[in-house]
């Protein structure tokens, strides 16, 4: 059996044990080190195994990630987000169907502390839903506007599906950052937009407000928020004018989680402690697929297979859109089975030298990857989002009514999607501009 050959095995072996529900991460591994002793050996397969992790973990950039998870899981645990709700609550609600235009405003917020979509809905949707019910909003709006709006998570800094790009990609992560920033509010506006106009013309979906709010309230609320506008600020202002490297980004922010907290003592002994195993457990689950990940990028190098696919792409003069379109059809595809950032890992090295190759800019593609990824949160029928949601709604709706809900949502992730493609100085203007 020649290289490429196996390669086609070892991929096929893939899919059959991720069908199998085989933990991303071990199906990685397993598969690729098979496939490596088959190419070189025994005696190299074992010694990669060894190498190739250690390699991977020590780096230095990596330790942002578990910085910027503790910042979040810190922020939530101690309540640090709740206001957020609130400002977008007291500005937004004059809106038709206000309580969702506020919870896609919050969420959106709640992003740039956290960088974990599953994170930002569980946070708001504790928060929004009974907000929204309460107000006899629709249930299936209620709930599917906090589960599509948490995926902006993905995509507003600090996002960690972003971060493990850059990192893989090996490109500047405060670049990739910046570039998530406008993708993330034109996803939170259309969004917005998709409500108003439901709402306005069918306004039984979310009754008026009764509520007076004065002047006086929207600026309490803003007022009561000062602690995470302090650490945005902070954090992404140093991030962003050179100041901080992702990784000290991503330590400062925590330790300033950790002091305001304990300047609002809203932060306890046993809040700290489940934020330090979040934080841990999170990490390690991303680390073990990551590992996988790169034994199958080295197989797929040794045996050839990326170069294969990158010379088949040039050969039959593939176009940038061609490929982008075809790629995305693939992401979407498995969006709809597998964990973001198992389906990253598990298509960069295929999809990355292809790109790289006709001449793709990588900051883009990798906004577009991370915004495919967004909409796999909230598809049938392995929606992760939806399924966070169910679990704080209970028995009020059932999880065919929340994706239901989330039709829409995907209706407006669509056409965001057609618009970067279109347009791609919408991601690139802010990194080129800073640059």
């Amino acid at each position: 059996m020649d290289d490429l050959t196996l390669s086609g095995v070892v991929l096929a072996a893939l899919v059959v044990l991720l069908l199998l529900r085989v933990p991303v991460g071990v199906a990685l591994g397993g598969v690729s080190l098979l496939g490596l002793w088959k190419i070189v050996g025994a005696k190299s397969a074992w010694g990669l195994l060894a190498a190739v992790p250690y390699d991977f973990v020590a780096s230095w950039n990596l330790s942002s990630v578990p910085m910027f998870l503790l910042m979040g899981y810190v922020c939530y645990h101690s309540q640090l987000t709740d206001g957020l709700f609130r400002i977008a609550r007291v500005w937004l609600s004059w809106m038709p169907g206000g309580l969702a235009v506020a919870s896609v405003g919050a969420a959106a917020g709640f992003s740039a502390v956290t960088g974990s979509s599953v994170a930002c809905a569980a946070a708001m949707g504790r928060i929004a839903v009974p907000e929204m019910l309460r107000a006899n909003y629709e249930k299936g709006l209620s709930a599917g506007t906090v589960a599509a709006a948490g995926t902006i998570g993905s995509m507003i800094p600090p996002s960690i599906l972003l971060l493990i790009y850059g990192i893989y990609a090996e490109l500047p992560v405060s670049q990739l950052f910046i570039a998530g920033l406008l993708p993330g509010l034109l996803t939170a506006l259309l969004y917005a937009v998709m409500i108003v106009v439901r709402v306005m013309l069918k306004p039984e979906l979310a009754p008026a407000a009764a509520e007076r709010i004065t002047w006086r309230d929207r600026f309490d609320a803003l007022l009561s928020a000062w602690p995470v506008l302090v650490l945005i600020i902070g954090v992404f202002g140093g991030l962003f004018t050179g100041v901080f490297t992702p990784t000290e980004a991503g330590a400062t922010g925590a330790l300033m989680a950790f002091l305001i907290g304990f300047a609002q003592r809203t932060l306890t002994i046993g809040k700290i402690r489940e934020a330090i195993v979040e934080t841990l457990v999170t990490t390690a689950a991303i680390f073990v697929i990551a590992i996988g990940a790169i034994l199958l990028t080295k197989f797929l190098a040794l045996s050839g297979f990326t170069d294969f696919i990158s010379d088949l792409v040039v050969a039959r003069h593939t176009g940038q859109i061609e490929l982008l379109i075809g790629s995305m059809c693939v992401l979407f595809f498995l969006g709809c089975f597998l964990d973001p950032i198992g389906i990253m890992l598990l298509t960069l090295p295929v999809f990355l030298p292809a790109m790289d190759k006709i001449g793709v800019d990588l900051i883009w593609y990798g906004v577009l990857m991370t915004k495919l990824l967004e909409i796999g949160l909230i598809t049938p029928p392995v929606g992760l989002n939806v399924f966070v949601i169910k679990g704080i709604v209970g028995n009020l709706m059932t999880t065919e009514a929340i994706f239901k809900g989330i039709l829409w949502f995907l209706a407006a992730d669509i056409i965001c999607v057609a618009l970067l493609i279109a347009f791609p100085a919408i991601t690139l203007y802010l990194p080129h501009l800073i640059k």
